[in-house]
């Protein structure tokens, strides 16, 4: 029996995350472009991926996966439509294979979620070596948020350009042991997104362990 560890669904991609999942550092598949919906799927043992793959591709075979990807105990898998009655089908067609719900997935913990104000040349500098997206500047704020498990990052990160869309997404590390959320703007700006991103994360429904 597979453990369903994230049932994450993302409606209406936004341009900047639609931007970094469709880079080579995440798009291993299909293209995700701005404005599709977007089902996240994590389970373990890492392999079932596969399996679910499978059913989903072959239950709606016009989603597009755009991450197929086995990490060291768990398995991804993306997939994204601009009909969101595709991914819903896809997504209940995964449910009932692994005889789960999606409130069975993990709760999402908040870690930390804080602003770097006005940050120095020096600093942005480290910063930019490290992205996978946007370059941050020296004098703009950085807002840093991390969650477990990973892949809320992705829904932080498009969350987050939702309600300001005047910030820069400079890089979003959905995969690993933890997920971390880097943008950088306007303080304001920022804060309002850090509010709305811990808010969002404590009103999901899942399991605690």
């Amino acid at each position: 029996m597979a453990e369903l560890r994230v049932y994450l669904k993302l409606e209406s991609l936004r341009r900047q995350f639609a931007a970094y999942m469709g880079s080579p550092t995440r798009a291993r598949g299909y293209v995700p472009l701005e404005g599709m919906h977007s089902l996240i799927i994590e389970i373990a043992p890492a392999l079932a991926i596969h399996h679910v793959s499978d059913i989903a591709l072959k239950t709606v075979p016009e989603v597009e996966p755009g991450i197929l990807y086995t990490e060291r105990q768990f398995g991804i898998l993306e997939l994204h439509s601009f009909d969101m009655e595709h991914v819903d089908r896809a997504g209940a067609a995964v449910l009932k294979a692994i005889g789960q719900k999606a409130e069975d997935q993990l709760k999402p913990q908040l870690l930390f979620a804080e602003i770097v104000p006005e940050v120095t040349d020096s600093h942005a500098v480290i910063l930019n070596r490290n992205r996978e997206a946007s370059m941050i500047l020296p004098g703009e704020s950085l807002l840093l948020v991390e969650m477990m498990p990973a892949l809320f990052a992705a829904y932080a990160a498009n969350e987050a350009e939702r309600i300001a869309p005047g910030a820069t997404l400079v890089d979003c590390q959905m995969i690993g042991a933890s997920g971390r959320l880097f943008m950088s703007g306007d303080k304001l700006e920022l804060e309002k997104a850090r509010d709305h991103i811990v808010k969002m994360l404590k009103g999901m429904s899942g399991r605690k362990s």
